[in-house]
């Protein structure tokens, strides 16, 4: 808060984890894969993104989220520059036919449907929406062609288990940003499920990577045949294509894409998405049981099935300051913990993605109950 100093407090460095980044994205990027990336400096990175070395490299990205996600018979791996704030508006060119319904319950989902309502040659969405840290149930409606929805909400630490609704010939559309990876999911249930490599990836941004469905293959390409003007930098059907030849349109970070693809090798070399999903749970198990049994903090989220697994949203109570808290932990080398702006609460935001040692979420809690007692 302006004008609070930070206190000087000093936590033991017993107590403090191996690691103290906590970030909810971008978050931890694993030592091991930078050193490899150092590596590979002389053959793999300032070649062309047309060349062999980087097309394998592609290659071994999709291929490999392919294996995490548990890729149905049929449904591709895209990728194209830009993150996910690039591919809402590429689906808003190239997936939506003409009416989509969104769930916003938070800052992330709201976007997208903000961004398709201003999209001329589409109709306004059907849009539902719930208080921060809720989220609103997914149904059926009527005149719409495809669904949109986070899978985890990155703003608020609520998640939501994609399902698929009664609705034939419409698109199931699951923005995964913060939950590829880290959480679990019946690929199924989606027929587009789309992220970004900066946080349950542990990489950095600038690239965004789509599962999809035959049906959404349809789609882009049916979509790609009409009159619809699309930016050749969004056109889906222009990232099919690239894809399926494993490059992308134009050159992308090419260290963002050895980042990705050695995160997730070690994702499946370690048992795929069982286990790496798994080290999120018990981090939010180690973290969740903390607050339940504190006397100065809770779950922002009360429903206990709807608690994000992948970034733990924190209250204190008013006899605590969280930006106080925050300060003494980043003094102390632990980091980005902040709560998210626009939520405007006395809270903490911890990523615990599949990354983040479990150890080190523990240590974490540990170093809360040092600087809460030296703060009351």
């Amino acid at each position: 808060m302006a004008g609070v100093s930070t206190p000087d407090i000093t936590i033991p460095s017993d107590l403090l984890p191996a690691d103290g980044r906590f970030g909810s994205g971008p978050t931890k990027v694993r030592p091991e894969i930078v050193q490899a990336l150092a590596d590979r400096a002389t053959d793999y990175l300032g070649t062309s993104h047309r060349q062999l070395t980087v097309q394998l490299m592609v290659a071994e990205l999709r291929n490999g989220i392919a294996e995490l996600l548990r890729a149905p018979d049929g449904y591709e791996i895209i990728l194209g520059n830009g993150g996910s704030t690039a591919f809402w508006d590429a689906a808003t060119f190239g997936l939506i036919e003409n009416r989509s319904h969104h769930l916003a319950f938070g800052e992330f989902g709201g976007k997208f449907a903000s961004g398709i309502k201003a999209a001329p040659h589409l109709a306004d969405p059907s849009v539902l929406e719930s208080e921060p840290g809720t989220h609103p149930q997914l149904a059926a409606v009527s005149n719409v062609d495809a669904y949109c929805y986070p899978h985890n909400e990155t703003s608020t630490g609520v998640m939501l288990d994609p399902v698929r609704v009664d609705d034939p010939g419409a698109l199931m559309m699951v923005d995964a940003t913060s939950g590829a990876g880290g959480l679990h999911f019946d690929a199924s249930a989606t027929d587009v499920y789309y992220f970004a490599p900066q946080k349950a990836l542990a990489a950095d941004g600038g690239l965004w990577i789509a599962m999809v469905s035959p049906a959404a293959v349809e789609r882009i390409e049916r979509i790609s045949a009409s009159d619809r003007w699309v930016p050749p930098s969004l056109d889906l059907k222009i990232a099919l294509d690239n894809s399926r030849k494993d490059q992308t349109y134009n050159t992308p970070a090419l260290a963002t894409v050895f980042l990705t693809a050695k995160t997730v090798s070690w994702f499946n070399d370690n048992g795929g998405l069982s286990w790496s999903a798994g080290r999120s749970a018990k981090s939010a198990e180690i973290l969740y049981g903390w607050a339940d049994n504190s006397d100065a903090a809770s779950p922002f989220v009360q429903v206990e099935q709807q608690r994000s697994k992948v970034v733990a949203t924190i209250d204190f109570n008013e006899a605590i300051s969280a930006d106080q808290l925050c300060d003494v932990l980043r003094a102390n080398g632990i980091l980005d913990t902040n709560g998210y702006r626009k939520l405007g609460r006395n809270q903490l935001r911890i990523g615990m993605f599949p990354a983040i040692e479990p150890a080190d979420i523990e240590a974490l809690t540990n170093c809360l109950d040092y600087c809460i007692e030296a703060l009351s």
